[in-house]
């Protein structure tokens, strides 16, 4: 095959979700070009079922001289110069040139105005005015790397016909959602070519909990509430809401801890954040004439008081005494419960419930400043499929825009564009 061939590209891209979409766009208009490829049918879904359909596309949160912060790997500044580079500014002004708004909700998270939809028809026009060849629903069979006429090249065989390109770039996320497509395929690709990866695992999960003990908490299913939540050595902290599941534990102060969490660990949880408990129902004593059970509705959901009061046999005695009459040492180990309620989750919901995988490609093996594999020639990782897992809150969208931008520059600088 001769690299004028009409299937001969500068650069193929596998995965059309937010990363491969932004840097098929910027590699494209750069002059290169693109051949985007994705196997499944609908055209990034992930973006489309983000922030309830309205796509949480970054956050303003995050410090573009250390903006590692938000981000967690096994190589924690491997993401600062891409990430420094494109910033949530430069996402927000193409947003602005597409007449797209937003609003900022809960700590710096942006959504857009429009919908999630905007969001891709956004990334789409970006492709087709760098001329990008994107075909949707193609199945990738077997990548091999070869001589191509005079140079080395991608040999790519997919169901829609054999395609070359010197350079192949992997953009097809993590094994997060399986029912929108997700797979295993990026991983393969990096063994195949040598390059290393670190361990999988579901992150930003739900966590779940032994069915016998947790079977009394199981029936405040649906309850919300603020919270903060530790690691058990206390040195990962987040104030965020806390949801009650059926299964166990939901809500964005789970899913941040669960990308820190680690199996056969505890966690720390504050029920009433911002009052020391112990001290408050001690000094109320001298002035209450509630009973216990009333007070306790007054500083937590109804449910959740009159639950705990049930769980714990001696103090449960008290829950119908008036507060002035239960003894200070039982007040006290009440409000420290509450405070530090310690619980070992017995796993999380899986990747069927996360949002994001962690682990991935190595990046100590990848360029932080192109994407690009060290070991291989020409071959790119960028994304979810790498190492590097965001916080909540449109940290991963960054990620991947940041990653893309990063990827597609690259790209050109080596097409001599």
């Amino acid at each position: 095959m001769h690299p004028t061939h009409p299937h001969h590209y500068d650069a193929i891209i596998v995965g059309a979700g937010a990363a491969g979409l932004m840097a098929a766009g910027v590699a494209g208009q750069l002059g290169l070009r693109v051949l985007l490829l994705d196997h499944a049918e609908k055209i990034a879904e992930k973006i489309r079922i983000s922030g309830g359909g309205r796509c949480n596309f970054t956050n303003r949160g995050l410090d573009p001289r250390n903006p590692q912060q938000h981000f967690i790997s096994e190589n924690p500044r491997f993401c600062k110069s891409a990430l420094a580079d494109y910033t949530p500014a430069d996402f927000i002004a193409l947003m602005t040139q597409h007449g797209l708004s937003y609003t900022e909700k809960h700590k710096g998270q942006l959504f857009c105005d429009q919908s999630a939809g905007a969001i891709i028809e956004m990334l789409l026009a970006e492709c087709a005015k760098g001329g990008v060849d994107h075909r949707q629903g193609t199945r990738v069979d077997a990548v091999r790397y070869a001589a191509d006429g005079a140079q080395m090249a991608y040999v790519v065989e997919t169901s829609a016909g054999v395609f070359s390109a010197p350079a192949l770039v992997v953009a097809t996320g993590g094994l997060s959602i399986p029912k929108i497509g997700a797979t295993d395929w990026g991983y393969q690709i990096a063994k195949q070519f040598g390059v290393p990866l670190q361990p999988l695992r579901p992150a930003l999960v739900p966590l779940t909990f032994d069915g016998l003990a947790w079977q009394a908490f199981s029936q405040l299913s649906g309850l919300a509430l603020p919270v903060t939540i530790q690691t058990a050595d206390g040195k990962t902290s987040f104030d965020e809401d806390l949801l009650f599941t059926h299964r166990g534990l939901s809500g964005p102060a789970i899913l941040q801890i669960s990308s820190y969490w680690q199996p056969g660990s505890a966690l720390r949880i504050n029920l009433s954040p911002g009052t020391k408990l112990s001290e408050a129902m001690v000094e109320l004593k001298g002035r209450s004439k509630k009973l216990l059970v009333n007070e306790l509705t007054n500083m937590l959901p109804q449910r959740l008081a009159h639950q705990w009061l049930d769980n714990d046999p001696e103090i449960g005695k008290q829950r119908d005494r008036p507060l002035s009459e239960i003894a200070d040492k039982l007040l006290r180990r009440l409000g420290e419960q509450l405070q530090m309620w310690r619980l070992t989750p017995s796993g999380t919901e899986g990747y069927v419930k996360a949002e994001v995988t962690a682990g991935g490609v190595d990046t100590r093996h990848l360029n932080p400043h192109t994407m690009a594999a060290k070991s291989q020639q020409g071959l790119y990782f960028i994304g979810e499929v790498t190492d590097v897992t965001g916080w909540l809150g449109g940290y991963n969208f960054q990620w991947a825009w940041s990653s893309g931008v990063a990827c597609a520059k690259a790209l050109a600088a080596n097409a001599g564009k």
